[in-house]
């Protein structure tokens, strides 16, 4: 459609006033011939620009409208400036609010902080009691090797190597 066609819906929101309203004044009033300015589309009625300004005068004409408009204006005006305290007001709280989650988080960046050093002193230390440990167990073994002690089983003192028998040897490669 034209961009000068509008709908009664944005007539009605442009004056203030219900769709019903418009409905009506047309009705009552028996100098508007509505076929002349309007076409229709599904079930959508579409106003020309002729019709648009017979509708704006029936409505500006109307004491009881201008009255309506003049309140929707200082209703409007009301509003926005209670609109802007209360923007203000959620702003401030909610600036309120990210300070407050900023410091919680820094106290939990702090404690992880903290927790973190904690854990490394621990680990410092762990590495130092296992060097302890180790040098604790391989003293023992330094000492006994300079006594030249062996893991081997003792042998019998009165045995004797031809008192030993030889092992036979059970395999035999490459003899016949």
């Amino acid at each position: 459609m034209s961009e000068n066609l509008k709908t009664i819906r944005e007539l009605a929101d442009e004056l203030g006033v219900s769709k019903q309203a418009i409905w009506q004044k047309i009705k009552r009033d028996s100098s508007i011939d509505l076929r002349q300015f309007t076409s229709t589309k599904g079930n959508t009625v579409y106003v020309d620009v002729d019709g648009q300004k017979a509708i704006k005068a029936m409505f500006t004409n109307d004491p009881s409208t201008r009255y309506r408009q003049q309140k929707d204006d200082v209703d409007d005006n009301k509003k926005d400036a209670v609109d802007e305290q209360d923007e203000v007001k959620f702003l401030r709280n909610l600036v309120s609010e990210i300070q407050s989650e900023k410091k919680e988080l820094h106290k939990l960046l702090d404690q992880q902080q903290r927790l973190a050093l904690q854990d490394k002193q621990l680990l410092e230390e762990y590495k130092a009691e296992i060097k302890d440990l180790k040098a604790l167990t391989m003293a023992p073994r330094d000492e006994g090797k300079k006594e030249v002690t062996s893991d081997k089983q003792p042998e019998p003192e009165n045995s004797t190597p031809e008192s030993q028998p030889k092992p036979k040897k059970w395999w035999r490669f490459g003899k016949s």
